[in-house]
């Protein structure tokens, strides 16, 4: 084990329980921060209106019977490659 993970250890077992939590806290933002963005991301709670209700109703319908349409039909139809779908770059 390294030095630097050695005494990060060290540290940790110098803690006391109640600051264990934010630590865990800050690692996981470091370790996976995307994940811990989604975790913490506001629920959708806009309410459905009743176009909304219809449109998954006919969907839900549609897909009784019929099978799916691959993504990857999806991107020719739309005239992209599946390469430039998976380098895409938001401009933002």
């Amino acid at each position: 084990m390294s030095d630097t993970r050695q005494h990060a250890h060290e540290l940790i077992d110098r803690m006391p329980e109640t600051q264990l939590s934010a630590l865990v806290g800050l690692l996981e933002t470091i370790v996976d921060p995307v994940a811990v963005a989604l975790r913490d991301a506001p629920l959708d709670d806009e309410p459905m209106t009743e176009e909304d209700e219809r449109a998954v109703k006919e969907s839900r319908e549609w897909f009784k019977h019929n099978p799916g349409i691959p993504f990857e039909q999806v991107v020719a139809e739309l005239g992209f490659t599946m390469e430039e779908v998976k380098n895409y770059k938001d401009p933002g």
